[in-house]
């Protein structure tokens, strides 16, 4: 039975799960499916790797949940004999320029989440990733005479589960809420549920805002992260209503399930120069 082709892991350690990939460089096959592992569940790490279709020879990841977990994931990899290198922010890569005051400020997750973004386009465009924090950065296009692009900058507020902890954990008489999601509550669960997706879609649509007094058209959105469900309905409707009051087509936020895989994707292929 012929061998498969070596492959290259990618690994996106985030604040509560590491989700994994991979990828096969010459053909540039991705996994069907990333394994997201929670941190209380990384002994599921090695199983995974052994199950593999093929030789992992390197591994290219983030980390943004600090040395214990790092040092778990890089102690699977050395068991499997797979070297990993840990990829952080830079002033420029992959054709973008990261203009944060302090390039190497950034954090990783959000500045390769950028590199994946603009795989799926070459127009401005808002990447709301809503994690343990929500993050909003905006992407410039590319132009007729450079395909150079910029990291304009972008904010970071709570997560939407986040948020629902704080007021649970930090009010005396709140609950942890699980209310439907309307215009006016009249009940604490509702109104707690409704707050915090109306906070998330109100910091999306003003970046939103702001992106096109920058650039004179309206960017692209893009959502990624496990808090979009809590509030995809939200934030679509206050983007659509937007879009209608300016006389603009609609245009609704597309899905990216993976951003940082794909950005630590195009990372490995330049790094092996493919």
């Amino acid at each position: 039975m012929m061998e498969r082709p070596p492959l290259t892991l990618l690994v996106d350690v985030g604040n509560s799960r590491v989700k994994l990939g991979w990828l096969r460089l010459k053909s540039g096959e991705r996994e069907a499916e990333p394994l997201a592992l929670p941190h209380a569940e990384l002994e599921g790490l090695q199983p995974w790797l052994a199950s593999l279709e093929g030789r992992p020879l390197a591994a290219v990841g983030v980390n943004v949940a600090g040395d214990e977990i790092a040092a778990v994931v890089e102690q699977a990899c050395s068991v499997s004999h797979i070297p990993l290198t840990w990829l952080t922010s830079v002033p420029q890569a992959s054709g973008i320029v990261n203009q944060y005051d302090a390039p190497t400020q950034l954090g990783a997750d959000r500045w390769i989440s950028l590199i994946g973004l603009s795989t799926h386009t070459e127009g401005p465009a808002l990447l709301a990733s809503f994690g343990t924090a929500t993050t909003i950065d905006l992407l410039s296009g590319a132009t007729a005479h450079s395909s150079q692009r910029r990291f304009e900058g972008g904010v970071i507020l709570p997560g939407p589960e986040l948020m629902r902890q704080s007021l649970a954990k930090g009010t005396a008489r709140l609950p942890y809420a699980e209310g439907d999601i309307t215009a006016f509550p009249r009940h604490t669960h509702a109104a707690i549920s409704s707050g915090i997706a109306a906070a998330q879609a109100g910091a999306v649509l003003t970046q939103w805002r702001h992106a096109i007094d920058e650039f004179g058209v309206a960017p692209k959105v893009y959502c990624s992260g496990g808090g979009w469900p809590l509030v995809a309905e939200a934030v679509s409707n206050a983007l659509a209503r937007a879009r209608i009051d300016l006389g603009l087509n609609a245009d609704a936020p597309q899905w990216l399930g993976t951003p940082v895989l794909d950005g630590l994707a195009a990372m490995a292929k330049t790094m092996h120069r493919l």
